[in-house]
């Protein structure tokens, strides 16, 4: 399983009552954000059965969607409705770095043994 994807799986966890918080003084800003956060998920998980290109369209994908929760975040604190989002902040940066890691990552030659080239964000074994 894809690393990036259990990060951004956790940061949905811990942006649940942010969200909810953020809801209360502009739900089209909450809706954007949980809709960025819906959509890192969908796209890093459809990156994992693509190919090639498509591969690294998908796992784009989710890197900007990753990117507009930090806009989101970062405008409910500029707004002054943002309640600590730290611990997700956190959450948020290691996803980024994951993100990056997939689209940035050079593609590894195919082994004989080994069908499947590896990915940066993988989970070994």
């Amino acid at each position: 399983m894809l690393i990036a994807y259990e990060v951004a799986l956790e940061l949905i966890h811990k942006l649940r009552p942010i969200v909810e918080h953020i809801k209360v003084h502009d739900s089209h800003l909450a809706d954007q954000l949980k809709r960025a956060a819906t959509n890192t998920v969908a796209n890093l998980a459809e990156g994992q059965r693509r190919q090639a290109g498509n591969k690294r369209r998908a796992f784009e994908n989710a890197h900007g969607e990753a990117r507009e929760m930090l806009g989101c975040l970062d405008c409910a604190l500029a707004w002054g409705w943002a309640t600590d989002d730290s611990d997700a902040r956190k959450t948020l940066d290691r996803l980024l770095g994951l993100c990056w890691g997939l689209t940035h990552s050079r593609p590894m030659a195919k082994s004989p043994s080994n069908d499947s080239a590896k990915v940066v964000g993988l989970k070994p074994g």
